[in-house]
């Protein structure tokens, strides 16, 4: 029996692209026994060593892929790895060649893959940075935030006091005055979770106020500015408030909280401070002697907040509406003695707010939304107060969040008023952290 060499290369080279000479070598030793003296299967069986030698090292070369592969499963987590539209069947030993080849070069994990519900929960509370937190504590839990913010405003009135003859023509004075307000905030905020969908807050803040008016006459034919200050601390304000989880949410889902908040009277309050009845020289309408830090009146806040995650953003929005309880006799304080007012009832505040967060890596985010209030008008008797309006205070928020080694939070916001009531600037630092 005699074969050609040629013949029996080509069929080792097929073979070997599918290691399907294991099936071909029996036959070929056969037929090298049967003729085993002639030059020609000398030849064919050291072809077939050197053969069999390259199928041992493909062999080797095959186990070290499968245990690459095997520890690149692990490390990324994968049950089941495919190639380009191949995928390994049991006994099939060419597809491992082919994911091996295509899949060993892709980048080795480096460190530890972040968490995504930890990245999840980053983002939904910087989303809210400003007034509310955008989750609810876990039941059990205590969340205790101190908090620090600075707001500057400044407004400029005319006030004329005579009366004209002719158009442009003035009879009388005319009183410029200029305010600028400064106020300090330190607050002290305590939330407890109640259930996985319950939670209550309490806020106790402290102020520090500060108003300087510069004032002159114009018309009175004189130069110096009058300057009046004032200032008021102390006790602000305690407010207490719950927020209830209405859904589940999750994924893309929507997460809808409703949320009610009751402010109390505990700072001094507008009608408590003395207020000067004229101010020096015999002109104007009085300023206060001293600066209230509360505003006087009980009030109700219920509201309704959204969160809705998109990935790698968080978009969140609220309405809200504060209402205020009327109170009954009413008396102003001033130098001159105690004015009796009436009954006073502060105009409903219809808030809005909408906004976004951005997970800039899995320990700090950034936001921006803005915030709307409609303060309406002040009624007193029954009746609108005079002089009072509807006031618009209209401001853009900016927010960073950081997360610090201890795992604490670091919330940094700054608002811009848009409209000429609302403060030209507000700093906020917060610091929440879990007990």
């Amino acid at each position: 029996m005699t074969f050609k060499p040629t013949r029996i290369a080509r069929a080792l080279g097929r073979g070997l692209t599918g290691f399907a000479v294991f099936a071909a070598v029996p036959g070929l030793v056969a037929a090298a026994e049967a003729d085993s003296d002639g030059p020609e299967m000398i030849r064919m069986q050291q072809q077939i060593s050197a053969q069999n030698r390259q199928i041992d090292v493909l062999r080797a070369d095959l186990a070290r892929q499968e245990a690459a592969l095997a520890d690149l499963r692990r490390a990324l987590g994968v049950g089941e790895m495919r190639g380009r539209g191949t995928e390994a069947a049991p006994g099939d030993t060419s597809a491992p060649v082919v994911v091996a080849q295509q899949e060993a070069p892709q980048q080795q994990p480096v460190g530890q893959a972040p968490d995504p519900e930890r990245a999840a929960r980053e983002r939904e509370m910087a989303t809210v940075g400003f007034e509310q937190p955008g989750i609810l504590t876990a039941p059990g839990k205590w969340v205790v935030e101190p908090s620090l913010q600075y707001a500057y405003s400044s407004s400029n009135r005319i006030a004329l006091v005579g009366y004209t003859v002719i158009p442009a023509i003035l009879i009388g004075l005319i009183d410029v005055r200029e305010v600028k307000r400064n106020t300090f905030t330190a607050a002290l905020t305590v939330r407890r979770g109640i259930t996985n969908r319950f939670e209550m807050e309490a806020k106790i803040p402290w102020l520090y106020r500060s108003d300087t008016s510069v004032s002159r006459e114009i018309a009175s034919g004189t130069a110096v500015d009058s300057v009046f200050d004032a200032d008021g601390r102390g006790l602000g304000d305690v407010e207490i408030a719950g927020r209830y989880q209405l859904n589940d949410g999750g994924g893309d889902s929507p997460y809808y909280i409703a949320s009610l908040r009751f402010k109390t009277r505990t700072g001094k309050d507008p009608f408590e401070v003395e207020t000067n009845r004229t101010l020096p020289g015999g002109r104007g309408t009085g300023l206060q002697t001293e600066l209230p830090t509360g505003s006087g009146f009980y009030s109700f806040t219920p509201g309704l907040t959204v969160l809705i995650p998109s990935d790698p953003a968080v978009f969140f929005g609220g309405i809200s509406y504060q209402h205020s309880i009327k109170r009954s006799n009413v008396k102003a304080k001033t130098d001159g003695g105690d004015i009796l007012i009436g009954d006073v009832a502060p105009g409903g505040v219809i808030g809005f707010n909408f906004g976004m967060g951005l997970a800039l890596n899995d320990r700090s985010s950034f936001s921006i939304g803005y915030d709307h209030q409609s303060v309406g008008k002040v009624k007193i008797n029954g009746s609108t107060a005079a002089g009072s309006v509807r006031v618009q205070l209209g401001t853009l928020l900016l927010g960073y969040s950081h997360r610090l080694n201890t795992g604490n939070m670091v919330n940094l916001s700054v608002g811009v008023g848009v409209t000429r009531d609302t403060p030209d600037v507000q700093l906020t630092l917060r610091m929440p952290f879990s007990l």
